[in-house]
């Protein structure tokens, strides 16, 4: 795993899109405000919408988006609600992942970072594959993340000197590190899956 070749390629690929990427993430933050705000009203309820109608969609569209740009497609601020295609697949992922690591986590903290690692790849899969089910996905995550997890969470210790920056700006350098570091978590997703043969045929039979 070329750590520096995956990351030089995402800057090449996010040069002339930085503008739509912030207009995108910024929408994004004031939907998630104004749905915070709203769901505040609604003790447990109103936390459990938010997951289920904003965070578990978007989500999913995050991924459509800078899967999208490693591949030269232009982003439009419509994307930002290309996760909502498939709504339900995007929320059961989130939620097995997110109870999967929970009950990890019962054991040690480390089994579930760990867990949580493996599952990472899991809203990718999905939005390459939007027929395939949520426990599925799940298990290709795993599948393809063996011999790869330390791999992530070294190329994630290496964005830590960014956001360093981004603190010290007081968050004007994030409109270029997150969509940095999102399309580069992208690359990352496609040399893994590139690796992964009968992975690779199934999507490309999909697609």
């Amino acid at each position: 795993m070329n750590r520096s070749e995956i990351k030089s390629v995402a800057k090449q690929q996010i040069k002339g899109k930085i503008g739509i990427l912030f207009v995108i993430s910024l929408l994004y933050s004031l939907i998630c405000f104004a749905a915070s705000f709203i769901s505040g009203f609604v003790p447990v309820l109103g936390a459990w919408a938010l997951f289920i109608f904003v965070s578990a969609p978007l989500s999913l569209s995050f991924c459509i988006i800078y899967l999208d740009v490693t591949k030269g497609v232009e982003p439009m601020v419509k994307d930002l609600f290309s996760g909502y295609s498939n709504f339900w697949g995007a929320f059961k992922v989130s939620f097995f992942t997110g109870l999967f690591v929970l009950l990890w986590s019962f054991l040690l903290i480390i089994p579930g970072i760990i867990k949580g690692i493996a599952y990472s790849m899991s809203m990718y899969i999905l939005a390459e594959n939007e027929g395939m089910g949520a426990l599925e996905a799940i298990a290709r995550s795993e599948e393809m993340m063996r011999g790869h997890k330390l791999d992530y969470f070294v190329l994630g210790l290496s964005f830590i000197g960014w956001w360093l920056l981004v603190a010290l700006t007081f968050g004007i350098a994030g409109i270029w590190v997150f969509p940095y570091q999102q399309v580069t978590y992208a690359n990352f997703y496609n040399k893994i899956k590139a690796s992964s043969s009968p992975f690779t045929a199934e999507a490309d039979k999909a697609e």
